[in-house]
């Protein structure tokens, strides 16, 4: 169990230092335009990474 957790956090992180590590410039930009988005804006993008999380466990889940 544990060894799943961990090995889902360092996916993760290796999937979150992609962008800064291949296009920095491009991801500093994309940073500052969430900047600008309301609060309920950035809280929708976050109920849907949620959802489409949950989602992607329920399909995995299947096989």
């Amino acid at each position: 169990m544990w060894f799943t957790v961990v090995a889902a956090l360092a996916l993760l992180l290796i999937f979150e230092g992609l962008m800064p590590f291949a296009a920095p410039a491009r991801w500093k930009d994309t940073f500052r335009r969430i900047l600008e988005f309301s609060d309920g804006q950035i809280r929708f993008l976050g109920l849907l990474s949620i959802m489409a999380g949950l989602i992607l466990l329920f399909v995995t889940s299947l096989f």
